[in-house]
C-alpha cells in the first residue's frame, strides 16, 4: 500500500502490520524477527508471548515519534516465527519443566547422568532454532535491511552473534539488564537466558561488553567481571544512583558509558533493566532499575555519538497470565525507539 493512501493520523486497523503500518517486507527498511522461544526461564514464564503482546500494543502507538518523526515512513515489518519451530518449542517445554523441577528438588545433584538425554534434546532443539534464525538474519541483511530481534527469553540473540562471528565483524555490545547474564550453563542449560553473554564472549570478535542497569548477580559472575575488565565494563544501578545522589548528572554517566564502546555497536535490551513498574510481568523482576526516559536518553546519546548500530534485540517482555497490556505497551515503545536509533542519518 502506498503512503499516499495511508493516513498516519487515523486509528490502526487490527489486521494491519506492526505499529499499524501498511508496508510489505520489500517496502520496509526495518525488519523485526519475532522469536517465540522460552525454555530456560525458571521463575515467571510468559515471554514466549512477548512478540504478540508487543504487536498488539503497537497498534495503539501514535506514529509521530518525538525524536524521529519520519521513522514510520521507512517501514517496519514483522517477520513470522516458523510453525515447525513453534511446534518444536511446545514439544520441548515439558522437558525443560522436568529439568527445572529436578534442579529445585535437588535431584540433578544426586543423579546428574539421569537427565543427560533431556538436556541433549533441549540443546539440539535450541541449535535448530539458532540455525534458522542465523540464516534468517543473513537473508534480511543481504537485502540491505536493518534487523532487530524480538523475544522470547534473553537466550535468543545468540544466533545474531553467531552471524557476526561468521562475518568476522568486530564490535561492542551495549547491554541493558537487571542481571549480568554471565552464568555458565545455568541450571545445566547450555543455552540459558542467564548464560547468553557467557556464550557470546566466546567469540573473539566481540571486543567490549558494556552492561547497564545491573542489580542482581552471583559470585561467579562478579569474579568473571573482575578478571575480564579489559573486555567487560559494568555500570551497576546502585553505583550510578549513588553518583547521581551526590551531584553527578545522567549526561555525565551516559557519556562515560558510551565512551567505552567501539565504532560498531550491538544493542541488547532485557526489559527488566527498567524499573519493574514498567514491566511487572517480566520473568525475573528486580527492584530498582532504569526509568523509561533514562533508557531512551542513553539510546539517543548513542546515536548522537555516531556509533554504527549493527543490530539490536528486545527480550523478556511478558503479558503475564492475566494478559496484562502494560508490558506490551512499554515494550512496543522501546522497540520503536530501538528502530529509530538504528536508522543511519
Amino acid at each position: 500500500m502506498s503512503t499516499t493512501i495511508f493516513d498516519p493520523n487515523a486509528a490502526s486497523n487490527s489486521k494491519s502490520g506492526l505499529f499499524g503500518l501498511p508496508f510489505s517486507a520489500e517496502q520496509s527498511q526495518i525488519i523485526i524477527i519475532p522469536v517465540e522461544w522460552e525454555l530456560t526461564t525458571s521463575y515467571n514464564r510468559g515471554t514466549v508471548n512477548g512478540p504478540e503482546a508487543i504487536r498488539s500494543a503497537s497498534l495503539q502507538v501514535d506514529l509521530h515519534h518525538h525524536d524521529y518523526p519520519d521513522l514510520w515512513k521507512l517501514g517496519i515489518w514483522m517477520d513470522e516465527f516458523p510453525e515447525e519451530l513453534k511446534a518444536l518449542h511446545q514439544k520441548l517445554i515439558p522437558f525443560s519443566e522436568i529439568i527445572i523441577e529436578a534442579v529445585e528438588n535437588g535431584e540433578i545433584q544426586e543423579n546428574p547422568k539421569k537427565f543427560d538425554s533431556i538436556y541433549l534434546e533441549i540443546e539440539k532443539g535450541t541449535e535448530q532454532k539458532n540455525a534458522w534464525l542465523k540464516q534468517r538474519i543473513a537473508y534480511w541483511k543481504s537485502q540491505g535491511k536493518i534487523v532487530g530481534l524480538l523475544g522470547g527469553d534473553h537466550s535468543i540473540p545468540l544466533a545474531y552473534h553467531q552471524f557476526f562471528a561468521d562475518q568476522h565483524t568486530k564490535y561492542g555490545i551495549l547491554h541493558f539488564d537487571a542481571h549480568l547474564d554471565l552464568r555458565c550453563a545455568f541450571e545445566g542449560f547450555r543455552y540459558s537466558h542467564a548464560s547468553i553473554f557467557n556464550n557470546v564472549l566466546k567469540f573473539p570478535n566481540v571486543k567490549k561488553l558494556i552492561q547497564v542497569g545491573i542489580r542482581d548477580y552471583c559470585d561467579y559472575e562478579a569474579e568473571l567481571v573482575s578478571q575480564t575488565k579489559e573486555r567487560i565494563a559494568v555500570f551497576f544501578d546502585r553505583d550510578y544512583r549513588k553518583r547521581l545522589y551526590e551531584g553527578a548528572n545522567w549526561k555525565q554517566i551516559t557519556d562515560e558509558i558510551i565512551s567505552k564502546l567501539p565504532e560498531n555497536v550491538y544493542v541488547s535490551v532485557d526489559i527488566d533493566a527498567l524499573d519493574p513498574k514498567l514491566c511487572p510481568n517480566t520473568g525475573t523482576p528486580v527492584p530498582g532499575g532504569l526509568e523509561y526516559e533514562e533508557l531512551l536518553y542513553i539510546l539517543n546519546q548513542l546515536k548522537r555519538a555516531n556509533k554504527n548500530i549493527i543490530g539490536f534485540d528486545l527480550c523478556e517482555v511478558s503479558p503475564g497470565n492475566g494478559k496484562c497490556e502494560w508490558d506490551g505497551n512499554v515494550g512496543a515503545r522501546v522497540l520503536l525507539h530501538l528502530c529509530g536509533i538504528s536508522v543511519k542519518d
